[in-house]
């Protein structure tokens, strides 16, 4: 059997090698068709396109799950941003290009595809057709970069013809908006044929307003003219103020503290001397005065180029807002500079000292102090033409003198101020129709003012004028009685026993005098306490009473109901009982405590001014002694330049702490001795303020929302 296999097996060979062609030639032709269907059958497609960068590892995980790693991935990331058309972002894409075998999983790839937002791109499978496709895009790449530049261009020529009107067409969009803002406010008429609108108008400038109206009337050809009429009405009118460059500042500093009512006493008005005075008398240098004059006069002078910088610096805004007032501080602080003979913390010698030395040369070496007697020929009896003698300079008691000057000074302008201050109050009584508080508030408060601080005030000007040197014991300077102790004495109705020779009283039947003070003073706070209440209760209800009464008898001929009857009466009794006679009592009481009160803190309140005055003084003085001095000291060839550092050191010590600390200290401290000790004693400020239609202040306030 073995045997036959091998022989049927050699025997086929040997016709497989002896055999005929033909039967060669159809198994090759029939291999080479089978392998030709096997290659058309299994050629590969692809797609082509980008993805989104950030897309790009689940866009290839996505596809292999789907194909199962039949599809192959070639991608390359491309180097240029392009730009997202609606939002102008910077976008980052990858080219990608997907092939697989069969269309069923062509259907598959574009699907994920658009999943994650890739774009296709068509590219022809054969070379030529890609080379031509190439040529086409470059050619339309050319086409639309040439495009593109002349639109750009374009768009900057008119971006820049726009730029020159832009400003113009927002100021006018502003003002259009605020126009049509305020014409919402208004009413129809009737007849729905034109706007009605109520609002306040200067009665100074109600003539123009009027004449404005006919003239816009005319202009735009109204059928209709516009008219203006004046309506009573019982709201409470807004308060203006007509200001200028110059008056603004001291305005901002009322309303600051409050807006003042309609037609009350505007403090602004005295505010424009009062303000910079007192600043000067704690300020009192005329060097940092001249400091602050230069400063505030260049922003004067320069005040139209300033303006119309627009700053964002809300520091210099503030400056420039208050450069009458810082011009004003530096005029006053180089006067009270020059009362005091204080430049820089040294004293100038313009008219000669009144007084000498005339110990000898000895006397002098041999003493480290020497004291100069008035009574003697030391003094010429003649005191200094302007401010203070330069002699106290150099006093070793030099610190004595001056705070017994000027805490004297400011208890004197402190008085002064706020007798001011409740002198105005008659103003605002008058006008308001109130004279009943003339003889129940601002008589017993000015008697009360001026029984005891008004007193004291003329007892020190008594001992300056009394009181010398060459006089006889009882009227020298030795016997010359505490002003601060006397009126202590007089308040507790005690005695201070007087030296030997001296006298206890300035002057003879100066106890009973200030006994009578005293009494008047208490018995005006009682006449405070309950004159108001009580007349307010006895004679202004009564008056209304009796005047409702009258006016509600019933004529024969008009019947009223019983339930509009009580209901008026229920009414008027509700208004009666809106403020009962507790409620006034315990108000005149605060009223009246605080006023009595105020006074004597107030009066010590004024000491800020003194207290001041001597700190900047004395800060000045050691800025002078222990800076510039050392570079006036040196003796050597490097004086000059330690002379040029030790003054670079000291005009910035000057500026920082003496000009723009103190400076600062001092405004703040006379601000609040306006606020609290002068106006509480006439401003009530219970008003708004008055806001007119300004373009001004349309346009500034959207700039402020803008920025």
């Amino acid at each position: 059997m073995d045997f036959l296999d091998s022989f049927s097996f050699q025997q086929q060979d040997g016709v497989s090698t002896t055999g005929t062609d033909s039967l060669t030639k159809a198994l090759i032709s029939d291999e080479a068709l089978n392998s030709q269907s096997q290659v058309t059958r299994g050629r590969l497609g692809f797609v082509a396109g980008v993805v989104p960068r950030e897309r790009v590892p689940g866009f290839e995980r996505m596809l292999w799950r789907i194909s199962r790693g039949n599809v192959f991935l070639r991608r390359a990331e491309l180097e240029d941003s392009l730009e997202d058309p609606s939002t102008g972002n910077e976008i980052f894409k990858t080219v990608f290009v997907a092939f697989f075998q069969g269309e069923q999983l062509k259907s598959r790839v574009k699907k994920v595809c658009s999943g994650f937002h890739a774009s296709f791109y068509n590219c022809p499978s054969a070379h030529s057709e890609r080379q031509e496709m190439l040529k086409g895009v470059k050619t339309r790449l050319e086409d639309l970069n040439m495009v593109l530049n002349q639109t750009r261009d374009h768009r900057q020529r008119v971006l820049t013809t726009v730029t020159k009107d832009l400003h113009n067409w927002g100021v006018m969009v502003r003002k259009m908006k605020a126009i049509y803002h305020t014409l919402n406010l208004f009413n129809m008429d009737v007849t729905k044929k034109c706007l009605i609108g109520e609002c306040w108008i200067p009665i100074k400038d109600l003539a123009f307003i009027r004449h404005t109206l006919a003239e816009g009337s005319k202009a735009v050809g109204s059928s209709i003219p516009s008219f203006l009429n004046i309506i009573d009405t019982n709201e409470n009118p807004p308060t203006f103020n007509r200001t200028n460059r110059f008056t603004q500042g001291f305005q901002n500093l009322v309303d600051s503290y409050s807006v003042s009512g309609y037609r009350e006493v505007n403090p602004a008005l005295y505010t424009i001397i009062t303000f910079p005075f007192l600043f000067g008398v704690m300020f009192g240098d005329a060097g940092h005065g001249i400091i602050l004059t230069l400063f505030s006069a260049y922003m004067v002078i320069y005040e139209q180029q300033l303006s119309k910088t627009k700053s964002s610096n809300e520091i210099w805004n503030i400056f420039f807002g208050g450069r009458y007032i810082i011009l004003l501080m530096g005029f006053f602080s180089i006067y009270t500079g020059i009362i005091y003979n204080d430049v820089f913390s040294k004293s100038i010698n313009l008219f000669g000292s009144s007084w000498s030395n005339n110990e000898s040369p000895s006397s002098i070496l041999g003493n480290k102090s020497i004291t100069l007697d008035p009574a003697t020929k030391d003094y010429s009896q003649e005191p200094y033409p302007l401010g203070l003698d330069p002699v106290w300079q150099v006093a070793v008691n030099k610190i004595i003198f001056l705070n017994s000057y000027k805490m004297k000074l400011s208890i004197i302008f402190g008085v002064v101020h706020m007798m001011f201050g409740v002198v105005l109050s008659v103003v605002n009584h008058v006008h308001f129709n109130k004279k009943i508080n003339i003889l129940l508030q601002f008589i017993p408060q000015m008697l009360f003012l001026v029984l005891l601080f008004l007193y004291m005030v003329s007892l020190m000007f008594m001992k300056w004028v009394w009181y010398g040197p060459k006089n006889p014991l009882k009227t020298s300077p030795r016997c010359a009685p505490s002003v601060l102790i006397m009126f202590i004495n007089m308040m507790l109705f005690k005695h201070t026993k007087p030296f030997d020779g001296c006298d206890e009283y300035m002057f003879e039947g100066q106890d009973r005098l200030q006994k009578i003070f005293v009494t008047i003073a208490m018995l005006c706070i009682p006449v405070m306490l309950f004159g108001k209440p009580l007349y307010i209760i006895l004679y202004e209800r009564r008056r209304k009473k009796h005047t409702s009464d009258s006016c509600g008898e019933l004529n024969g001929s008009i019947e009223l109901k019983e339930t509009e009857l009580s209901g008026m009466l229920n009414e008027v009794a509700g208004h009666e009982e809106e403020e009962p006679a507790s409620e006034i009592f315990i108000h005149q009481s605060i009223e009246t405590i605080e006023y009595v009160l105020s006074t004597v803190s107030h009066t010590a309140s004024y000491l800020r001014l003194w207290a001041l005055s001597l700190a900047h003084a004395q800060l000045s003085e050691v800025l002078w002694n222990m800076v510039l001095r050392l570079g006036l000291t040196s003796e050597t060839h490097w004086g000059a330049i330690k002379l040029y550092i030790m003054f670079g050191v000291w005009s910035m010590f000057t500026l920082a702490i003496l000009v723009m600390m103190e400076g600062l200290s001092a405004f703040l401290h006379t601000l609040r001795l306006h606020w609290v000790e002068f106006m509480s004693k006439f401003y009530v400020g219970n008003g708004h303020a008055f806001q007119p239609f300004w373009f001004k202040h349309v346009l500034e306030n959207e700039e402020a929302v803008e920025d």
